[in-house]
């Protein structure tokens, strides 16, 4: 009898083993389904150059964090560079790091789609501080989209997801290769869809903040696969840049501007440079007096707007309209919070500069705002340079 009674024990352990996992993947793939097939609106928060570790101004990265979070989007996309290190060459990632990363942009949010920042990687000679945090922190977002096996395929840490009405291109820009071959024919097929397409990078292909010539690589590249909107962080400052399409032969940007913020799908990608969530805050290169680095007339022509805040984006996709909103996150200083959010502090060009929230009251406001429209609901017209 005892025998039997062992056998029958072993032998029901397994059945519940099996029910709880058969459980555990329905209540996943319920949750998946939910969201791809969702016809509402898709809420995405999105962040980058956050500050978490030694080596950033942590009183704004608490505040929009927290700002964040209280929009409670179905996706957080993060664009890089989760946290500064103070060592040279670190040996390893050390599990506060890992702790609060899982705990901030992890376990709050359904889905999350994370980019490659280069102080997310190992350390090198041009980046000695680099955390290589990366291999650890990359587990901890959704998975891509699976493909049948093809001749061209998306690199190490690359790669994409639909999620609802949307799709999303995660590229790694350490070392930068085109993606043409592989995400071409993806977006192609997003765009049969009726999805909107959004690519995200840490590198900026375009900036006013640290100009390095791109006009006729990455950008024209990024450019002719004709996503709606391009997002990447690296930079610690916000800046949006109109619907821009290939950059000529001579470096002139054709663009179309538009004053109200409103542009039609198809007529270019809008570029944002998103590096506000808590890193210390960089001047532009043009503050500095540094001209090597100062951006070209041709990208300024371009720009709509920048800032040096800390900061995140709100998206509101819905089937005809994308929205953007760009919230400016002002830390309340008091006796508490003494840091300084500045980048260098010390330096004198900082008595000629100004943040965004300098003389602004604590808080969280709506800074700027953008949509792209499906041509059949558009009535504005717009300059095209």
């Amino acid at each position: 009898m005892k025998e039997l009674l062992a056998k029958k024990k072993s032998f029901v352990i397994p059945i519940l083993f099996l029910s709880v996992v058969l459980i555990s993947f329905e209540a996943h793939a319920v949750a998946e389904s939910s969201i791809k097939n969702y016809n509402g609106t898709l809420l995405v928060g999105v962040v980058g150059d956050t500050g978490i570790g030694e080596r950033a101004y942590r009183p704004g990265f608490i505040a929009v964090i927290k700002a964040l979070r209280k929009h409670q989007p179905d996706l957080l996309l993060h664009l890089g560079d989760f946290l500064y290190q103070p060592k040279i060459f670190p040996k390893t990632c050390p599990e506060r790091y890992l702790h609060e990363v899982r705990k901030t942009f992890v376990d709050p949010f359904q889905f999350k789609l994370f980019a490659p920042g280069d102080n997310d990687l190992p350390p090198n000679k041009k980046k000695p501080k680099g955390s290589g945090c990366w291999e650890k922190i990359d587990p901890m977002d959704n998975s891509f989209d699976s493909y049948p096996t093809s001749t061209h395929e998306p690199r190490t840490y690359e790669g994409t997801a639909i999620i609802a009405n949307s799709f999303f291109a995660i590229l790694n820009t350490y070392p930068w290769k085109d993606p043409k071959l592989w995400l071409g024919p993806r977006i192609k097929k997003a765009k049969k869809q009726g999805l909107w397409t959004i690519i995200a990078l840490h590198e900026p292909p375009m900036t006013t903040a640290w100009y390095l010539e791109k006009r006729d690589t990455v950008l024209k590249q990024l450019i002719q696969l004709e996503p709606d909107l391009v997002l990447s962080g690296n930079q610690h400052s916000y800046e949006r840049f109109h619907q821009i399409g290939v950059p000529n032969p001579d470096g002139s940007i054709p663009y179309v501007s538009s004053e109200t913020g409103n542009y039609s799908k198809g007529d270019g990608t809008i570029f944002v440079v998103s590096g506000g969530g808590g890193a210390y805050l960089k001047p532009f290169a043009d503050q500095q007096g540094f001209k090597k680095r100062t951006a070209p007339k041709a990208v300024f022509d371009a720009l709509a707007t920048r800032a040096l805040m800390n900061h995140y984006l709100i998206l509101e996709i819905e089937q005809e309209t994308l929205k953007v909103t760009t919230h400016r996150v002002c830390p309340e200083i008091n006796t508490s919070n003494t840091e300084n959010p500045r980048w260098k502090e010390d330096k004198p060009m900082w008595d000629a500069i100004t943040l965004e929230c300098e003389g602004k009251a604590k808080g969280v406001t709506a800074f700027d705002q953008f949509q792209i429209q499906l041509k059949k609901r558009s009535t504005h017209k717009n300059k095209i340079n």
